[in-house]
């Protein structure tokens, strides 16, 4: 992790429940940050406000959106569809079963028949998804 302002909080808030370089390694924009730490916090994580936007702001700048890589939605996990597409666990397991019961897609509009998924989450990250087999 690089030296700089929210370090500090970010291994303490965030390695009290799981490996941080795996959660380091989805980039992700302010909002996507912004629900990650909300998850965290609704799981029982514990951090002043204080705490809570030093993490954001230390995450946002050392581990950016601009980084991140296509999501092929036709391999992609369940927390890499919940991180890339700030999608809920359920939609991201919506997606796999559709996927898995009725083939990979093909479009965006294949994406948009999947039962349960937020339609205006899939349309704002659309530039962020890839349809390779």
């Amino acid at each position: 992790m690089p030296d700089g302002p929210g370090k500090e909080e970010t291994q303490k808030i965030c390695s009290a429940c799981h490996d941080l370089e795996k959660s380091l390694s989805l980039r992700q924009d302010r909002a996507g940050w912004q629900k990650t730490l909300e998850k965290m916090l609704d799981f029982g994580a514990k951090a002043t406000d204080q705490e809570r936007d030093a993490v954001i702001n230390y995450l946002v700048k050392n581990f950016p959106a601009e980084d991140v890589p296509k999501i092929n939605i036709n391999k992609a996990t369940a927390v890499e569809l919940e991180s890339g597409l700030s999608l809920k666990r359920s939609q991201a397991t919506a997606i796999i079963q559709y996927r898995t019961q009725n083939g990979n897609f093909k479009t965006i509009e294949d994406l948009k028949k999947v039962p349960g998924v937020d339609l205006e989450k899939i349309e704002a990250k659309k530039d962020r998804i890839v349809f390779e087999e």
